[in-house]
């Protein structure tokens, strides 16, 4: 696979067979983020679960301490009081049945993260096969069907954000923007990291963290000795 210039020079920043420390990591995918906009740090963490196994499922939400660093415009399903009130908290966009219409008819995604009050989830089903490949169908675990719906959006325009299991038993997440610096960066990935290792599902057996790998949007992976990640 030919890669670009840029990324060639980046990638001779970073010894393919180590093991990094978290900070040294940090430090070093702030290093290889050679692009013209404020790149994102991405963590991908592989665990050694089975995500077609129900009760080795790993998904949850967790407030980073200094947000991703990204305006998140966020939906929100409900109606009467609980409308009026996601509207006052903030929300981008509120509807019922009309939101329905519009994403359904017009294939709009205007939006990133959606909200929905739980007498609205009969609704907000018939999106089931539009919003669930995507990442975006509301959830309890992840507190995104809920009817404290003001909260919800303080907490998602605060740096809430959901972590689960891809087909490969991967999570990718963003961890914030090349310009946080590696303190800020730091305390986000450890919080990340440690609501991840508190999910480990009881049937889960042998090794958990399996791998741990950071990159800014453009750069090369970094990989992170899993051990250090838990002390």
């Amino acid at each position: 696979m030919k890669r670009g210039k840029k990324y060639s020079e980046s990638a001779k920043l970073v010894d393919r067979l180590k093991l990094y420390d978290p900070a040294e990591a940090l430090d070093l995918a702030q290093k290889t983020a050679k692009a013209k906009f404020d790149e994102t740090v991405e963590a991908h963490i592989k665990l050694g679960v089975d995500s077609r196994h129900a009760d080795q499922q790993v998904r949850g939400a967790v407030v980073l301490p200094h947000g991703t660093g990204k305006k998140v415009r966020v939906l929100v399903f409900a109606k009467g009081d609980k409308a009026k009130e996601a509207e006052q908290a903030g929300a981008e966009f509120v509807g019922a049945e009309d939101l329905v219409a519009k994403i359904q008819n017009e294939n709009w995604f205007e939006f990133d993260v959606v909200v929905a009050t739980p007498d609205m989830m009969g609704v907000v089903g018939r999106l089931g096969k539009i919003l669930g490949p995507k990442g975006l169908m509301p959830n309890p675990k992840a507190g995104t069907v809920t009817m404290d719906v003001a909260k919800a959006i303080a907490d998602i325009k605060a740096g809430k954000i959901e972590y689960r299991l891809d087909k490969t038993n991967i999570i990718h997440c963003p961890i914030g923007k090349v310009s946080f610096g590696t303190e800020k960066l730091g305390e986000n990935f450890h919080t990340l990291m440690d609501a991840i290792v508190k999910a480990k599902p009881a049937a889960a057996k042998g090794q958990y963290l399996k791998s741990v790998v950071i990159s800014s949007t453009m750069g090369p992976g970094i990989k992170i000795n899993q051990q250090k990640v838990t002390e």
